[in-house]
């Protein structure tokens, strides 16, 4: 087992979610909040009153409107906790609410230096077209310093969904070893299976029987092997699938995703370089599946 570059976090650290009142920003807090009971950590809930343009840290706004900027926030953050107790009813989580005039996405920043994850949903206010990604999921894991979770219009929390196992995707690379890390921690907790998915080709082809084949599938099936070795022992209770294909990472990882209640990647892959925030598999697939995905990102 490769050693983990996982980012590290306090004991103590909370799981952060933002809400803005939106849809979505409720979905990630349900998330979130059952997330947090399986972790047995604390949740966090922020919502930022900040106006977009026009005003700055040197302009005072009348008492009045500040006011009314921190009840609004006060209600949607009241809002959330209740979304959150419904979603996870269990006494023992404890839950912090925020309202902060700072914007949302630079203070998001800041909070992952000490947060165990950050969850926010994919689409907020601010979003006008179905399957638009809004600025803060755009942009949160791209920066952050720990996890990220990203939800859609489905939070995966039902019973149905829950049984259903957790996928990442990994490609051999040092980057997706923090990724399968948080991927057989996820899978534990919820008591579910995992399955491993390695897509090796960076074309599309179908698979069609072509001389040495059969060596390209067991060099490739030894990849994803030795990616795995010392997990299943670290993790005896997570039964992990293993598929190996000839495919595109992104159509692969988005057709099995149809089958998982939670997605997990790396930020980049083994085509990823120095200093990149963001490989196109992991961008690609923020704006396609439809289950919950956690970004993780190596230190």
């Amino acid at each position: 087992m490769a050693d983990s570059t996982a980012p590290s976090a306090p004991l103590d650290a909370p799981i952060v979610a933002a809400v803005d009142g939106s849809s979505s920003s409720y979905h990630a807090v349900a998330w979130a909040a059952v997330d947090a009971a399986l972790h047995r950590c604390r949740l966090h809930l922020i919502t930022s009153v900040a106006i977009p343009t026009g005003f700055g840290r040197g302009i005072t706004l009348p008492d009045a409107e500040i006011e009314w900027l921190r009840t609004d926030g006060e209600r949607v953050v009241t809002e959330a906790t209740r979304v959150a107790r419904q979603a996870a009813p269990d006494d023992d989580l404890e839950i912090s609410t925020e309202v902060t005039f700072d914007f949302i996405i630079p203070t998001l920043l800041a909070r992952s230096e000490q947060a165990r994850l950050v969850a926010v949903g994919s689409r907020g206010l601010g979003a006008f077209q179905r399957g638009l990604l809004g600025s803060v999921s755009t942009a949160v894991p791209r920066h952050a310093h720990c996890p990220v979770a990203v939800i859609h219009s489905l939070s995966a929390i039902d019973a149905v969904s829950a049984s259903k196992p957790v996928l990442v995707g990994i490609d051999g690379s040092d980057n997706s070893v923090p990724a399968t890390e948080v991927a057989f921690e996820e899978a534990s907790r919820r008591k579910v299976g995992l399955v491993a998915l390695h897509a090796w080709s960076d074309t599309s082809t179908i698979e069609l029987p072509v001389a040495g084949w059969d060596g390209v599938r067991e060099s490739e099936q030894a990849v994803l092997a030795e990616s795995l070795a010392g997990w299943s022992e670290r993790y005896p209770d997570v039964p992990a699938r293993r598929i190996v294909v000839s495919d595109r990472p992104v159509r692969a990882l988005y057709d099995e995703s149809a089958n998982a209640q939670l997605l997990v990647v790396g930020s980049h892959g083994r085509g990823g370089f120095a200093g990149m925030v963001l490989g196109s598999t992991s961008n690609a697939l923020l704006h396609s599946v439809e289950c919950p995905m956690i970004v993780v990102r190596c230190r």
